[in-house]
């Protein structure tokens, strides 16, 4: 692993992601030849270019200084090389000079300059960067950018996988950029910009940078069509309207994916997910702040059944390190296993005693066990297999489920016994990887559980930031995943994979462990099969 490999989608991210909505039959014609059109399940909530689920559909427009190879290792995007110093203190991008806006102005280090700047100031998400933020340096003789911070931080380079440079000459007017609304050509400097955003219709629009002076792609107009329902999307699929399936971190529904390949018309892309599904609890009540309670709760689940009857045979039971195989530096942990009476005895052990016979566990001090599941509406049937487990030792759960923005304000008030949620790629990466910011309690973030203080979790997680040798950093991944696997601070129910199903017609499909199939490579290089 390169100083590089480490890391937050960012809130953009967090972000778990991505654009959809409403859209109730097949997607409109164009006359345009070479089209690629986009099904996908999410929601663009305004035509706001920092809405959290248009920022993935921006990365081929406004580039990022740096991305993520195929093989996970963090290279050049924007900036054609980078540097860090010994500390990580101060890092130096080198931009592509061939590098145009979509209005014909020239990319420079002014741009970049101004976008480092303007995130910081500007963008609530975005709060890492005002937090350690120094200087912004431009160096034209180099046409680069130094970045000074207050304090090392090793994953710069990942962050800034993230961040779409933006335009100084157009942004800079812009005073309120997270309510600011604009429907047309956003000016762009990657192969591609977006050239509409139609709320009404659901599609989002990107047309051929006229200025890219880098490869060129087969590819006039990349449409992007979002879907109210899944049925909605599969029945255009199936019927070929479409081109590909896209969800940032997500599967094609498993139940539609033998009928969509018996159509002839599609292959598909099967990747082992980066993130999983996973049983957090609020660890700042009891009894799930009881390390033995969580412990014996995780023998109560029948791993192989959920990840069958979830992932419909596209999943697998998961360690007890929480961090799955695809991720480097992955440590092979016990296995979560399935014993119902180890988990009675465990509990008994424990003191959680059903003393009265009502069939309800007890705490030590004598309060039956009765817990709330906090549930968004996908993970409802998730939720009903954990909660039929854990009945038969004796623990009561009451489902409650509620929309994403309900979700969030709860679980961020601690107003929870227990949920299920998913990691995604980004949120694996991000702060000292290995899914440590999901349950860092000085983290923040829509998608995470940020409850644990342990100083024992806390020092590993400094110890993973504070280091750039790679023989150090895989024993604190490892020491990570041990205190996963002797904590359970979380309890994974499978690993399960993302399938891409893409049309015939085309080849040449891209695949990066942080976006999937949705990046420049792609569609620089897709070609028409023969």
């Amino acid at each position: 692993m390169n100083k590089g490999l480490s890391i937050v989608l960012m809130s953009i991210l967090c972000i778990s992601l991505i654009v959809g909505c409403v859209n109730q039959g097949a997607p409109e014609k164009t006359s345009t030849a070479n089209t690629i059109k986009i099904g996908s399940p999410n929601t663009i909530k305004a035509a706001n270019f920092f809405d959290t689920n248009l920022g993935v559909f921006s990365k081929i427009s406004n580039l990022t200084l740096t991305k993520m190879d195929e093989n996970g290792k963090i290279v050049g995007n924007m900036a054609i090389k980078y540097e860090a110093s010994s500390n990580d203190k101060i890092w130096k991008f080198y931009i592509n000079p061939e590098l145009y806006w979509s209005d014909g102005k020239k990319v420079t280090p002014e741009d970049v300059k101004f976008s480092v700047e303007y995130y910081a100031n500007k963008i609530p998400y975005a709060g890492w960067i005002k937090q350690r933020l120094k200087t912004v340096t431009v160096i034209p003789e180099e046409n680069a950018v130094e970045i000074v911070f207050t304090e090392p931080y090793t994953r710069t380079n990942l962050e800034f996988t993230t961040y779409n440079i933006l335009p100084k000459h157009v942004w800079e007017s812009i005073q309120d950029p997270m309510n600011y609304i604009q429907t047309e050509n956003y000016v762009g400097c990657g192969p591609f910009f977006i050239s509409n955003v139609n709320l009404d219709s659901q599609i989002v629009t990107l047309k051929k940078n006229p200025h890219w002076k880098g490869k060129q792609s087969i590819v006039d107009t990349i449409e992007i069509h979002m879907y109210k329902t899944n049925d909605a999307l599969a029945l255009d699929l199936e019927n070929g309207d479409l081109d590909v399936y896209y969800k940032y971190a997500g599967s094609y529904p498993y139940s539609n994916i033998q009928k969509l390949i018996d159509t002839g018309k599609y292959d598909t892309i099967k990747k082992m997910n980066v993130g999983l599904i996973f049983l957090g609890m609020n660890l700042q009540r009891q009894p799930m702040s009881d390390v033995n309670f969580r412990n014996a709760i995780s023998y109560a689940i029948n791993y192989d059944e959920i990840a069958k009857i979830d992932a419909l045979g596209y999943g697998t039971a998961p360690n007890r390190g929480f961090v799955p195989p695809t991720m480097e530096f992955y440590k092979e942990t016990p296995k979560l296993e399935y014993n119902l009476e180890k988990a009675k005895q465990l509990l008994n052990e424990a003191g959680y005693k059903d003393s009265n016979g009502n069939g309800i566990l007890e705490t030590p001090d004598g309060k039956d066990i009765k817990l709330i599941m906090l549930l968004r509406p996908e993970y409802v049937r998730s939720g009903e297999l954990v909660q039929d487990y854990l009945k038969k030792v004796g623990i009561e759960i009451t489902l409650k489920s509620v929309d994403s923005s309900t979700w969030i304000s709860l679980k961020d008030k601690y107003y929870y016994d227990l949920t299920i949620t998913r990691t995604t790629p980004w949120g694996m990466l991000m702060h000292a990887q290995w899914g440590s910011g999901y349950f860092d309690s000085r983290r923040t973030g829509e998608g995470v559980l940020h409850n644990l203080n342990n100083p024992e979790f806390l020092k590993i997680c400094d110890n993973i930031l504070s280091t750039t040798d790679s023989g150090k950093l895989k024993t604190y991944a490892y020491d990570l995943q041990d205190y996963y696997s002797d904590n359970l601070p979380g309890i994974t129910l499978y690993w399960n994979e993302n399938i891409t199903p893409y049309s015939k017609k085309y080849s040449g499909w891209y695949v990066d462990p942080l976006f999937g199939i949705y990046n420049t490579e792609t569609f620089l290089n897709l070609q028409k099969a023969s």
